[in-house]
């Protein structure tokens, strides 16, 4: 803890923030006012944030559940600055990662081993705080700036419910750090957690992203003989190879094929554990195909539009004895299972220095949008005091 941080508990907080006001525009670097933590939330100074393809998902968005103006941002490390009543698990000074899923601990859902819902808080694409739907943040004009998955990170400092709130060791660099709060915990949690994929087994990415990638990671981790990367650039296959992808598929280059038949073909018979991490319900069909009948999961990461719907054969859904499910932040519930996740990399066991490709200041943050809507990045790690 800072002196200056002690000296600004119970005041509201001027600082920047990237702020959206028009979906697809150019984010806004303005002065805000951050309103002090209310009973059961946590006001942090932001370290470094990164930046998330559903951010960009929620940038474009012109209808429900998106809305202007709003702070975006939901993968970050930070400090806590003050506490509000009735919390007791950090304080002030403590190092932490905001996600945008909650684990209170209480309620069925966090109690539940298959589940790392939160029935108590469950998640929404909300802009206000989950407790009193209301928020922290306004501009100098004292206009309401809405909050963006309970986190709202493009900003020095943001209020968060202590819900959504993991303690950390503050060893961990920042910038490495603030990848597990949302990007490196879903991939590897998806393979660890959700598919529980076995050692010898294949599987199958659609779309090497950031998300893909950490996918592989994860696979890898868990032992898995065969890594089949699918995607339409193939200059991807050499940065793939350094998270443990073994093959990959241009599934523009199919010589006519459908990109399904070429997995089954390559794999005999399918692959035990298909993953999509693009976000089109077509590329979850191609998924669903690529898996072996009798056992095969499809593994659905990819953010598609909300209103986006998925047909699949009732036929094939019975008689070939296949499974498709959702991760949502890979089956992870992020106090019990981020700590893990972390000293795995702190023993050198988990790979994330490969994933940020760029960091620059805070500033400087639609520029880290250029790069990721350009296919030019896999993590842009943005510094708020650099």
């Amino acid at each position: 803890m800072t002196g200056g941080e002690s000296e600004t508990r119970g005041k509201p907080i001027r600082c920047r923030a990237a702020i959206s006001r028009q979906p697809g525009e150019p984010l806004v670097m303005e002065e805000v006012m951050v309103a002090p933590p209310m009973a059961g939330e946590v006001r942090i100074r932001i370290i470094c944030t990164s930046l998330c393809h559903s951010d960009i998902t929620f940038w474009k968005l012109k209808v429900p559940p998106a809305c202007f103006p709003r702070i975006l941002g939901h993968e970050a490390v930070g400090v806590v600055e003050s506490v509000g009543e009735n919390v007791s698990e950090v304080e002030e000074g403590d190092r932490v990662l905001p996600t945008l899923i909650p684990e209170c601990g209480e309620c069925k859902g966090c109690r539940w081993e298959k589940s790392n819902l939160c029935s108590k808080f469950p998640f929404e694409v909300s802009h206000f705080m989950p407790r009193n739907k209301s928020s922290r943040f306004t501009d100098l004009n004292g206009e309401i700036l809405y909050h963006f998955v309970h986190v709202s990170s493009f900003s020095e400092y943001t209020v968060v419910d202590i819900a959504n709130i993991t303690k950390i060791d503050p060893a961990i660099p920042p910038n490495k750090a603030c990848l597990f709060s949302c990007g490196v915990s879903t991939g590897v949690g998806a393979a660890w957690r959700t598919a529980d994929v076995e050692k010898g087994s294949t599987v199958v990415i659609f779309g090497l992203g950031a998300i893909g990638l950490a996918v592989a990671e994860g696979s890898k981790l868990c032992g898995a003989s065969r890594i089949i990367g699918v995607d339409i650039n193939p200059e991807k296959f050499e940065i793939a190879k350094k998270f443990g992808v073994t093959e990959f598929v241009n599934s523009r280059d199919c010589g006519g094929k459908p990109v399904s038949q070429v997995i089954v073909e390559l794999t005999d018979g399918g692959a035990d554990y298909s993953f999509e991490c693009v976000g089109f319900a077509s590329i979850v069909l191609d998924a669903f195909a690529s898996c072996r009948k009798g056992g095969g999961k499809t593994i659905i990461l990819g953010v598609d539009r909300p209103d986006a719907t998925l047909s699949l054969n009732s036929f094939e859904m019975l008689h070939h004895g296949k499974t498709v499910m959702g991760s949502f932040f890979g089956g992870l519930k992020p106090k019990s299972h981020i700590p893990i996740l972390l000293q795995r990399f702190m023993n050198k066991e988990l790979n994330v220095d490969n994933f940020i490709t760029h960091e620059m200041k805070f500033e400087d943050i639609n520029k880290a949008f250029d790069l990721l809507i350009q296919g030019k990045c896999l993590r842009c790690v943005m510094w708020m005091d650099k």
